[in-house]
């Protein structure tokens, strides 16, 4: 049986660079095994460089990075982390289906870059927990935002993660998907899926976060439970001090992004 206190990601010390200039300036982080982690903070304050450097995306320029207790230079298994950007169009912009998409993700698992039985079906099974079955062949380009969202997670959840990185996966999508998500993610976190998430507000995906991590500047102001918007609380750009942060910093609980 897993170790639920075994560290999925471990992030020490960590700073980054975009153009020189310093985004990350020592960040510390750690998501146990079965921990949904809600990344939170004003724009620029470094959340996608965070989640981009787990990934390797954004090289760092000091620190230490751990995936499944491995440094991440030496980590190899990607199987076992799915990956969610923010917002693009699911093809790149390259003809393709719905299908053909999500597919893409099961990659990773396929022996020898062939699709057998168990790969078509892990695909049609991540189609149908995003609500995207009835579109399976059906051209990206004909989707809209919200359905593109879900087509990237589809393309995640395919390759059945132990790990799940999403990058602002509500950001500009509509009232119904943002249900439609919010339900996967209660699937994936009932399986024992390990999820970090960066999030311009915690919206219907509140009840799921078991910690919030508030970053201001490069810098970690926050680790501990989720920010709560009561009340005037939750009026745009009511500064809320809570207590138990250490710096007792105010967190803008109705702009985070």
């Amino acid at each position: 049986m897993a170790d639920t206190n075994e560290p999925v990601i471990t992030l020490r010390k960590v700073t980054a660079e975009l153009g020189s200039r310093p985004v990350l300036r020592g960040i510390d982080l750690t998501v146990r095994r079965g921990e949904v982690v809600a990344l939170l903070g004003a724009n620029g304050s470094g959340k996608s460089t965070a989640v981009r450097s787990i990934i390797g995306q954004v090289p760092v320029t000091g620190g230490a990075i751990e995936l499944f207790g491995t440094p991440r230079g030496r980590f190899r298994d990607w199987a076992r982390v799915g990956y969610v950007p923010q917002r693009t169009t699911a093809a790149g912009g390259v003809p393709a289906t719905v299908t053909e998409v999500v597919s893409s993700g099961r990659l990773s698992r396929a022996r020898f870059g062939i699709l057998r039985r168990a790969d078509r079906e892990a695909v049609t099974r991540a189609l149908e927990s995003v609500g995207m079955a009835d579109r399976a062949k059906d051209s990206v380009d004909a989707l809209s935002g919200g359905q593109h969202q879900r087509v990237l997670i589809a393309r995640a959840l395919a390759a059945q993660p132990e790990l799940l990185i999403m990058d602002e996966p509500m950001a500009g999508v509509d009232l119904a998907s943002q249900e439609v998500l919010a339900a996967t993610l209660r699937e994936q976190v009932a399986a024992g899926t390990t999820v970090l998430l960066v999030l311009h507000e915690l919206g219907p995906l509140e009840p799921l976060i078991d910690r919030a991590v508030v970053l201001r500047d490069g810098c970690v102001r926050h680790d501990g439970p989720p920010p709560k918007a009561v009340g005037q609380h939750a009026l745009p750009g009511h500064d809320h001090v809570h207590p138990h942060s250490a710096e007792a910093e105010p967190v803008r609980t109705g702009l985070l992004s």
